[in-house]
């Protein structure tokens, strides 16, 4: 007799590797692929010990469900095959390892991000959409090069600690949520703000949102809603890529 509880699982294996799949495209979409760096994860429901990603080197645009990898939490490939990019693996799974609610992580180097991480300062609620982050965000100062060992991982996982975005000094930004869709919305809607701001300092200019709106506006910026925004997305993607959608678990 089938398991349906097992069958749940794989099912939603599928989806979040179709996800993933469209995450990177995404990335690639709005320009943040860059080379090789940058990585997308999502945790695998079937064990959670181990997370899904694209193969070292693999460009955003280009990736297939084929073409992931699941690595466990000490760097092994365990399904798949292709080379992992060590940043990842020590970034990701110190998230993963702190986080056991969170499915789901983001980062590359956007243009905005990096921009804005060579400041030392946070985001300031100048818009609606850079509330999501108010109060949920922080700055991790430290810049020792490439993330190429677990201890700089564990330091940038516990200066994140429960927020769902992490500005990383002359570097870029990171996104973590208890969903890939959330995780990949905010990162998407971070650089946006990013570039907000950036033009707004400009100026010399700005008019940001008082605290007790700002942190109203904070908490209607649910999971739930970034879920949603992601969701058009991925229609998105799709629309614009036929041999997506003809993949998209059924």
């Amino acid at each position: 007799m089938s398991d349906p509880a097992a069958a749940d699982l794989q099912f939603e294996q599928a989806v979040r590797k179709h996800k993933l799949v469209a995450s990177y495209r995404l990335f690639a979409r709005f320009g943040f692929d860059e080379g090789a760096a940058g990585h997308i994860t999502v945790r695998d429901p079937l064990d959670r010990n181990t997370f899904w990603v694209a193969p070292f080197g693999r460009w955003f645009g280009g990736v297939t469900v084929a073409d992931l990898v699941r690595v466990d939490q000490y760097g092994d490939v365990v399904e798949g095959s292709g080379p992992v990019n060590k940043a990842a693996f020590f970034i990701h799974s110190a998230i993963h390892d702190a986080r056991p609610e969170v499915d789901g992580a983001a980062h590359a180097h956007a243009l905005h991000a990096k921009t804005f991480a060579a400041l030392d300062r946070t985001l300031r609620p100048l818009t609606q959409d850079s509330c999501a982050f108010y109060g949920r965000h922080s700055r991790f100062e430290e810049f020792s090069g490439v993330v190429l060992d677990r201890g700089y991982g564990d330091r940038i996982a516990k200066t994140m600690g429960e927020d769902r975005a992490l500005i990383l000094a002359n570097h870029g930004h990171l996104t973590a949520a208890t969903s890939l869709d959330a995780a990949v919305w905010w990162f998407i809607s971070m650089e946006r703000c990013f570039q907000s701001e950036l033009l707004v300092l400009a100026t010399g200019e700005a008019s940001p949102i008082p605290h007790e709106e700002a942190a109203l506006t904070a908490s209607q910026h649910t999971v739930e809603y970034a879920e949603l925004c992601f969701s058009a997305l991925y229609e998105r993607i799709m629309a614009e890529q036929p041999d997506l959608a003809a993949s998209r678990p059924v």
